[in-house]
């Protein structure tokens, strides 16, 4: 596997405040995103949620790692009982009126390359979903 980052950028017809606050806020979240048990944009702050695909859930271990409010949201993303570690950064610009997000995902070449539900394929497939279909309808209803 590649140890290139997996990037999607996203433009939106929102304004930066509404995409931060769909970033961050945990009521908002659960409506586009995971249902979390709670969140909140602070360094050190964890959380865990329940993903993954048809066949298999799995328990996800995040950290939040970097804030920059507005800006800028990076977190810890690990499998429960898996190994490996990887990164998602949540980059946001303004675009005159809308927002460009550009989110990174780095270190996917350390989970387990035998499980097909961590392949790159279905992070692509993954994040195509979030951010161009769930947050995009959340954002622009």
């Amino acid at each position: 596997m590649s140890t290139q980052p997996f990037v999607i950028e996203r433009t939106y017809n929102a304004p930066i405040s509404k995409v931060w606050e769909a970033l961050t806020d945990h009521n908002k979240m659960k409506e586009w995103y995971f249902q979390l048990e709670d969140f909140k944009p602070e360094i050190g702050f964890k959380f865990t949620f329940e993903g993954g695909s048809k066949e298999k859930t799995y328990i996800h271990l995040c950290e939040i790692t970097e804030v920059i409010p507005g800006k800028k949201l990076a977190h810890s993303w690990v499998y429960k009982d898996y190994p490996g570690e990887s990164f998602v950064t949540w980059e946001l610009f303004d675009e005159g009126g809308k927002t460009r997000l550009k989110l990174t995902h780095t270190g996917l070449e350390t989970f387990q390359q035998d499980n097909k539900d961590f392949a790159t394929e279905s992070f692509t497939k993954g994040w195509t979903h979030i951010t161009g279909t769930s947050l995009k309808e959340y954002l622009e209803k």
